[in-house]
């Protein structure tokens, strides 16, 4: 399938990956209508940095994907759904779970069922490498088990068990993505990236952590971006859970090292407890086995991870961009 020419529908493209997501494939030359969250400041998240130029490129929907009358008016006329709207920080996920399964599940399964009615091409819908929980084994491949170790986790998995039922029941042409840790300019700022680099940008002494050894992949958003694009032209990716990563494994401590050597910070690390997942549901170990999207697609990383990092510090470095975060408190 050629994505050149489509009409497609993002959801929570006010969002990180989203808002990149709604640029990759607007330079794709595809017609974007972009599924924001209602608010009642009319803020469209990160769309409204966009300059003009892009954005009276872009239709905004303004909505909710737990409401199904409104998921049925945004896809109407749409080609193809990428559905990113989600729920994702895990400690509000321990403070509210009922919400994470309102919006992540009952969302998905709105999106799913009016794509269904509506007649959708395809529907790629976004999963998370916290699916699999601590690794089990590495490289953790798409067969690797599932283990909900958060309330987060528990409701992505069952977002992905309804799309799998809808490509099984109904056909729909439905393809989990499935990330490994994206990182780059606008990330949420309860992310371990933007915690670490806001704190040292800062000029602070003392930068406040959770804990330091569990592992990640970490991956460039645009190379995510590119990932999810590869996957919507890819027939063969129709009915199959795909991850995308890098297969480089690296510390928590290592990337603050990193951070610190690339700004030219010196802190001290104050680990803070109220920061640490309870102890059975840290995630300890996260390294992707990208065997099937290489296979499928031909996709390969294309930045590493100190030119994404060097490329991220160098956004947070912009006062307008900085003074977004609140590096003095605790985002859960």
């Amino acid at each position: 399938m050629e994505l050149k020419n489509k009409k497609v529908l993002i959801t929570g493209a006010d969002g990180f990956i989203g808002s990149h997501l709604v640029e990759a494939l607007l330079y794709k030359g595809c017609s974007v209508k972009a599924f924001v969250f209602y608010n009642s400041f009319n803020s469209f998240g990160w769309l409204d940095s966009f300059p003009k130029s892009k954005l009276d490129n872009i239709e905004i929907f303004s909505g909710d994907v737990r409401d199904p009358n409104g998921v049925r008016e945004a896809v109407k006329d749409v080609d193809i759904v990428f559905h990113l709207a989600a729920l994702i920080g895990i400690p509000f996920s321990y403070h509210s779970p009922d919400s994470y399964v309102d919006t992540n599940i009952k969302g998905t399964l709105n999106i799913l069922q009016a794509s269904r009615d509506a007649g959708i091409e395809k529907v790629l819908v976004t999963s998370t490498s916290e699916v699999y929980g601590t690794a089990q084994y590495v490289p953790i491949d798409e067969k690797h088990p599932k283990q909900g170790q958060s309330p987060y986790s528990a409701t992505k998995i069952g977002a992905d068990a309804i799309a799998e039922s809808f490509y099984k029941s109904f056909g729909l042409p439905v393809v989990i993505v499935r990330p490994f840790n994206a990182y780059g300019p606008r990330q949420s700022a309860r992310a371990v990236i933007p915690t670490i680099t806001t704190q040292l940008l800062s000029g602070r002494k003392k930068i406040n952590l959770g804990s330091l050894y569990p592992t990640r992949d970490f991956n460039y958003v645009t190379d995510i971006c590119n990932g999810f694009i590869a996957l919507a032209e890819c027939d063969n990716a129709i009915g199959r859970e795909i991850n995308i990563g890098s297969g480089v494994e690296i510390s928590i401590g290592d990337v603050v090292d990193l951070l610190a050597e690339l700004t030219g910070s010196k802190a001290e690390i104050v680990l803070e407890d109220v920061r640490k997942r309870p102890e059975k549901s840290e995630v300890e170990r996260l390294v992707c086995d990208n065997g099937l999207i290489k296979q499928l697609t031909g996709w390969k990383p294309g930045i590493s991870l100190k030119e994404g990092l060097t490329k991220t510090i160098r956004w947070f470095r912009d006062k307008e961009n900085l003074k977004r975060y609140k590096q003095n408190i605790y985002n859960v």
